[in-house]
């Protein structure tokens, strides 16, 4: 499996043992195995963390239409499975951008995790293994990208995506109503919010805020870490064009992933300009409200570069059978946002893995109830037809 994130500072050792010395308590721990569902990870991470915490990671943008449409695109698809296939062995591996993934699956990348459990960056990926994948936004401040890029490389990362659907920040109100928002400060209601959940607060205490050493650079006058993560959105390069993508392609050597797309003709043109994989993607819903569902967004740019370049989805993921359909409808895999949140929210790594291994048992299901037998043999054939 694939890890799609940011890069850690040179506190990466202490930030591991950190991470797990972050046990869940057998409470805990038996609660998770209680949680048969992504939604029941989601829940168990509602009661662990403040309203304000749990409403950034959970939340979309202003009347979150995508947001909803995005899980509702997945229920609207139906399947015609197959019988007698003989499925007493199923192969759920993958080809990921060229590459062997034990799964059809990417964990995406999710912005400021460390607020939901400490090192929740570390533990993810640590439950998906595999791979990393560096996500680059594009700053106003280009060497500052440029410099986290190269480090990128140094380091030996697989591939760079670079994500280009957030020229601006979206309006996210929950934030607003929650007093969690740019640029962040205490208040009364913020405050009463966060002593509702000791354990979270007894967390914070205990490992500090998490470390943005990524983006500290954009705001060196910032009086605090929180401030940083609420103020990222200013600092996005809203002149961000094809030229600076060509350019950033130019310097990469590797593979290069684009997130954020959503029209067949921009997913012809990154073909053309030489781009590996590009992700389907409205941005959970966090960003222009009324887009595309993600899923919708899916066949026509499948269409458009099959055999030309990787096509991954993300967006509503909550059951294994999301990705069935996924697959069936043209991508190579799904990424994973606020499902493995969800998890770690809950439980840290442990949380994280459990979301994992939910989609796992849930995809090997639906696989046998559908009749294949291993991913290659999941096509179009299996979807219903439309109504």
């Amino acid at each position: 499996m694939t890890t799609a994130g940011g890069l850690r500072d040179a506190a990466d050792d202490r930030s591991a043992e950190a991470s797990s010395s972050c046990a869940v308590s057998r409470r805990a721990a038996r609660r998770l195995l209680r949680a048969w569902t992504i939604e029941d990870l989601r829940r168990l991470a509602e009661k662990r963390l403040p309203r304000a915490v749990f409403d950034f990671f959970d939340g979309g943008a202003e009347d979150e239409t995508t947001l909803r449409d995005n899980r509702a695109a997945f229920e609207r698809v139906r399947l015609a499975p197959r019988t007698l296939t003989g499925v007493a062995q199923i192969d759920t591996a993958s080809a990921i951008l060229g590459s062997r993934s034990k799964l059809p699956i990417a964990i995406g990348p999710t912005g400021g995790v460390g607020f939901g459990w400490p090192f929740a960056d570390v533990g993810i990926a640590r439950a998906a293994g595999g791979r990393l994948w560096f996500q680059a936004y594009i700053f106003k401040n280009r060497d500052i990208t440029m410099r986290l890029i190269e480090r990128a490389r140094q380091l030996g990362y697989d591939a760079l995506m670079v994500t280009v659907d957030v020229p601006v920040g979206g309006k996210r109100e929950r934030d607003f109503r929650n007093d969690f928002a740019i640029r962040f400060r205490f208040t009364p209601r913020n405050v009463l919010d966060f002593a509702s959940r000791p354990g979270w607060v007894l967390s914070v205490l205990r490992h500090g805020m998490p470390a943005l050493e990524n983006v500290a650079d954009l705001a060196p006058d910032a009086k605090s870490i929180a401030e940083i993560a609420s103020s990222v959105g200013s600092f996005w390069d809203a002149g961000f064009d094809w030229d600076g993508l060509k350019e950033t392609r130019d310097r990469w050597p590797g593979k290069m992933l684009v997130k954020g797309i959503l029209r067949a003709d921009d997913a012809e043109r990154l073909a053309a300009l030489g781009v590996d994989a590009v992700v389907v993607s409205n941005h959970g819903g966090r960003q222009l409200d009324g887009a595309v569902a993600s899923l919708d967004a899916l066949p026509p740019i499948a269409r458009a570069v099959k055999g030309r370049m990787s096509v991954l989805v993300d967006g509503g993921v909550r059951r294994g059978v999301d990705v069935l359909k996924a697959v069936a409808l043209g991508a190579e895999g799904v990424m994973l946002g606020r499902a493995t949140l969800y998890g770690v929210c809950a439980a840290g790594e442990a949380g994280a893995a459990r979301a994992l291994e939910i989609l796992r048992d849930e995809l090997v299901r639906a696989m046998q109830l559908s009749g294949v037998r291993s991913v290659r043999e999941i096509g179009p054939e299996l979807l219903a037809p439309s109504q």
